[in-house]
């Protein structure tokens, strides 16, 4: 929509953290993602300065503003430690936008970045992976318009939804169904300028490719959704707004590998295992 060049954002942890938490929000300017350009960060002042919780650790050394640092460094976390998650029901094409508008609440909580697993309890059932358009607010955002509710979006991420289908069935509200442990993948970064409103959308499903879709295939564009939102809440930095899911998804299980892709911004790649939590004693 814009050609204006894109600048890719992301958090990450270095490899020797000073602290189990340790994070620092880095940039590269390379339009090609690939390149060895692309493979090479500078770290920079958060992007979300009135967020207390994107506040970056103390800088040290090689980890000052300007340091570069290569990917071999670090580790992509999730884009963002968010007040908000929602994600957006019913929103595939018209018959979705013959349907008002409607966002379900995904915990924070639920957010996990690149490479983490996503844990399946025995009981949860069938759960599937929906790759979406992730919206990454960038400034408190309150009663937007079509014609501002750009200004609001930092850029946009990968995420993927992942849903237990059993649980949608029994829980209206979905918040067992969206709001598991680990059941919001998130990145590996923020791409601030991207075509969104034609992307194509998939996921490679244990290396299969599966049927994919287009962006122009959501009900409600990313400002309609903004607009919405906005007229009931107030958006708050490093929030994300998943945006809904038009192409093929699959069932997934422990031990498979779920690659979500979204041209123009890349893949977010997570494992599935079993929960570890149900290891822990009472």
């Amino acid at each position: 929509m814009t050609s204006a060049p894109a600048r890719r954002i992301a958090r990450v942890r270095p490899l020797d953290p000073a602290s189990p938490d340790e994070h620092f929000f880095v940039a590269n300017d390379a339009p090609d993602f690939a390149s060895a350009e692309g493979k090479i960060w500078s770290v920079i002042d958060s992007p979300f300065p009135s967020s207390r919780a994107n506040a970056p650790s103390p800088s040290r050394g090689g980890w000052e503003k300007g340091s570069k640092v290569t990917e071999d460094a670090f580790t992509f976390l999730a884009p963002s430690v968010p007040v908000n998650v929602f994600g957006m029901a019913h929103n595939t094409g018209q018959p979705g936008r013959d349907l008002p508008p409607q966002a379900f609440h995904k915990a924070a909580s639920s957010v996990i970045g690149p490479g983490e697993a996503i844990q399946l309890s025995t009981s949860v059932g069938h759960v599937d992976p929906e790759a979406e358009l992730t919206i990454v607010v960038g400034r408190a955002a309150r009663n937007l318009t079509l014609e501002t509710a750009r200004s609001a979006v930092l850029g946009f991420t990968i995420g993927n939804d992942v849903s237990a289908r059993d649980l949608q069935k029994s829980d209206e509200l979905w918040i067992s169904a969206k709001s598991q442990d680990t059941f919001t993948p998130a990145g590996p970064w923020i791409v601030t300028t991207v075509d969104y409103p034609r992307l194509g959308i998939g996921i490679i499903h244990n290396g299969t490719a599966l049927k994919p879709a287009s962006t122009a295939d959501l009900g409600w564009n990313v400002e309609e959704i903004l607009v919405y939102l906005t007229s009931f809440m107030t958006l708050q930095p490093g929030d994300l707004v998943l945006t809904g899911f038009p192409a093929e998804s699959a069932r997934i299980h422990p031990g498979d590998t779920v690659v979500c892709s979204i041209e123009g911004i890349g893949e977010l790649s997570n494992p599935v295992t079993g929960a570890s939590w149900e290891e822990l004693p009472a």
